[in-house]
Order: C-alpha cells, then structure tokens, then sequence
C-alpha cells in the first residue's frame, strides 16, 4: 500500500534544486559485513553533493542539513575521499540510532533533494507501492535509478494526482463551496495538462477535461473524509443509510452547479459579457443572461441583442424549466448547454417545436439520433454567436 512518503518525496524533487535517488546497496546498509561508512554517491552525480568536483589527492567536506521522512533532522556531512587509492563520495554523519542504514532497509529507494546549498530532505521507501508511485512519476525503470533524476519526465497524470493531494490538504473544512471545488478542478487540470489555450481554441474539449477533473478531485476528496468510516464498516443499517444520503446529497448539490461555473470560466476566458443567475420577471433566474441582467431590464436595449442560456448536467426531463425563465425572450430560441449524452428523437422534436436549442460539447453530439444532430449547437459555435451578437 502506497504511504504518504512517496507522494511527500516526489513532491520535494518537483519543488527542490536537485533530486537523486538509488536503491540502497548491502554495502550501504552493511549487510556485506564490509560496510563503508556513509551512502554511496556516484561520480556522475555529484551534483546533489557539491557545486566542483573534489580534485584527486585532496579531502573535501561540507556539513549540512537533512530532514528525513519530513520528521527528524541530522547534522550529516558530505565527504570526496580523495587521498590515497580512494576517489569516491559519501553522505555519512547521520547520528546515533539513524534507522534507515541497518540491514532491513536493502533494497529501499533512497531519494534525495537539495532544497538549498545548507538544507536538503532524504526519504528512505520501503515497500514495492511506495518505490513504484516514485519511479512511475518520473518515468524511471528500477534500472534507471543511482542519477540525477529529470524532472522533465514527470507524467501529467503525477501532477494532477499531486495537486489534488494538496488541495485536500490545504483545506479548513470537511468539503468546501461548489464554486472553490470547481475552481480548484480547473486549476489543477491546467496546470497539470497545460493546455489553458483551450478556452478560446477548443472550449468543447475544455468544459469536459474541467468537469471530469472536478469528479476525480471529489472523488478523491470523498475518499479521504470517508474512506476509513467505510473500511471500517456501520455497526448498524441505520447509520449505513445516514453516511450514504450525506454523501449522495452532497454529489447531487456540487453536480448542479459544476457546469454553471465552468462555463462562467468558459465565458470569462473568451470576454463575453453576461449576467450569471440574474433575476427576471417572477423571481425566475436563468442561469446566463447576455450581455447583462441591466441590459435585459433596460426596455429600451433591442431584444434581439439578448441572449438566455441555461446550464442543466442531464436534461431529459427538465429542459422545459427553460421554456420561461425570461418573458422578454418568448418567441426567441432559448439556448440550453448539457451534458446529457443523447435523448430521443421524439424529445429533440418536442424541443424544437419549443424554439429550445441544444449546446451540446463537440464530442457528445454523436450521441444523439443522427438525422437531428444538426439542431446541435457545439459550446464554440454558441461562444462565437454571442461574441458576434455583442460586436454589432
């Protein structure tokens, strides 16, 4: 089972000036009966150790020091042996009853960091889950280790899980608002894949990548409040029922307003003017108005520059919600973005006849009866329409 250590250790290398890592040989733990004093360094990466190599002939030594497995501190030293017959390097001092260079610890992957040219973080990983989260990271084969490690080799994928590791850390509360929830999906999934140009380029391919990022992070972030109580078992059916509706209660709330947000994100990111949530005649709120709740009040903006548009994750049963959320709009097509994948012919001709048009991503409208997949607007056709209706 993977510990917090591997995540902590790849976490330092990605953060850190240099990262280095090796499997503990016998010789390092001692388990030769020859045992050298210290861990063993190659030539290759003296990096880690010093900013010049030591010159041959000569000692060389520097103290700093190392918090290892993010809890105890040593004052250890590093050594070039370089007199005599000797040319080698040695990280050695680590005081007494140091826990990782006894025989148990062969074979552990050793990883190593320079945080800076006094402080560096060791982390010693025993169990096979543990040593492969690290290498898979970085792209290493277990052949590929005692180096330098590249950091260019990490994959997205160990930057997302990273990331949402510690945004569960970082927060306060047991689950925070819908709105911080899918920002933090958008972040991560930017950051992590680094196509933030999709926005404006491809926002069908983005408004999906957000959403499906915002389910893992929840996902993850369900596991990590409940994951435990369920291992744990109910000592009853009644408190089974209990944690099961909180749950489902809580995935249905953040589900509604996931896709209201990320389109907002959508729209902002493409400059459109909108309204979120404005309030029209009745109290009735669709949930975008364009270009703003002012220009809808406004008697004297032209109707035909206003544009509604409502947010529903599946829509099968409730895209008639729609039909009067805005009285200034009757006649005009109402526009409803989901992300339903296919309803029926029968549905779709309803719709139609209720001047209702789907804006459906690019890569769902397969979904749907081919003879009327060309009522389907994809989000970018709809993002251009407005930025059209806004530039007259």
């Amino acid at each position: 089972m993977t510990t917090e250590y591997s995540n902590q250790a790849i976490q330092a290398v990605l953060n850190g000036q240099r990262g280095f890592c090796k499997f503990f040989s016998a010789n390092d733990t001692g388990a030769t009966g020859g045992h050298q004093a210290g861990i063993y360094i190659p030539k290759s990466s003296i990096e880690i150790l010093f900013s010049e190599p030591g010159q041959k002939g000569e000692n060389k030594d520097k103290w700093v020091k190392v918090k290892w497995q993010d809890d105890f501190v040593t004052d250890t030293r590093f050594i070039y042996y370089g007199k005599g017959t000797r040319n080698e390097y040695r990280i050695t001092n680590f005081g007494r009853d140091f826990p990782f260079l006894t025989t148990e610890y062969t074979g552990a992957l050793f990883v190593f960091v320079k945080a800076d040219e006094e402080n560096y973080l060791g982390y010693v990983l025993n169990s096979d889950d543990d040593i492969e989260t690290f290498l898979n990271a970085f792209g290493l084969s277990p052949t590929e280790t005692n180096c330098l490690i590249d950091t260019g080799k990490i994959q997205p994928e160990t930057h997302e899980q990273i990331a949402i590791q510690e945004f569960i850390c970082s927060l306060d509360v047991d689950f925070p608002a819908s709105e911080i929830m899918s920002a933090a999906a958008r972040d991560i999934q930017n950051r992590a894949y680094d196509h933030i140009e999709y926005i404006q380029t491809n926002p069908d391919r983005k408004i999906i990548e957000w959403t499906n990022m915002e389910y893992a992070l929840f996902r993850a972030l369900e596991y990590a409040r409940y994951g435990d109580i369920i291992t744990k078992g109910f000592t009853s059916v009644d408190e089974f029922v209990k944690v099961a509706n909180m749950v489902l209660n809580r995935r249905k709330s953040r589900a509604g307003k996931s896709l209201e947000h990320h389109l907002a994100a959508i729209f902002d990111g493409n400059e459109l003017e909108y309204s979120a949530q404005a309030v029209t005649e009745g109290n009735k709120k669709p949930d975008f108005i364009f270009p703003s709740k002012e220009a809808y009040h406004n008697s004297g903006f032209s109707v035909d520059r206003l544009i509604s548009l409502a947010a529903k994750t599946t829509c099968k049963d409730r895209w008639r919600q729609v039909l009067n959320e805005a009285d200034r709009l009757k006649g005009k097509p109402k526009y409803l973005c989901t992300l339903q994948q296919g309803i029926s012919g029968a549905q779709m001709d309803e719709m139609q006849a209720e001047n209702v048009i789907l804006v459906v991503p690019q890569p769902y409208i397969k979904t749907y009866p081919s003879d009327r997949q060309d009522r389907i607007w994809t989000l970018s056709r709809f993002v251009q329409y407005v930025k059209a209706i806004e530039e007259k």
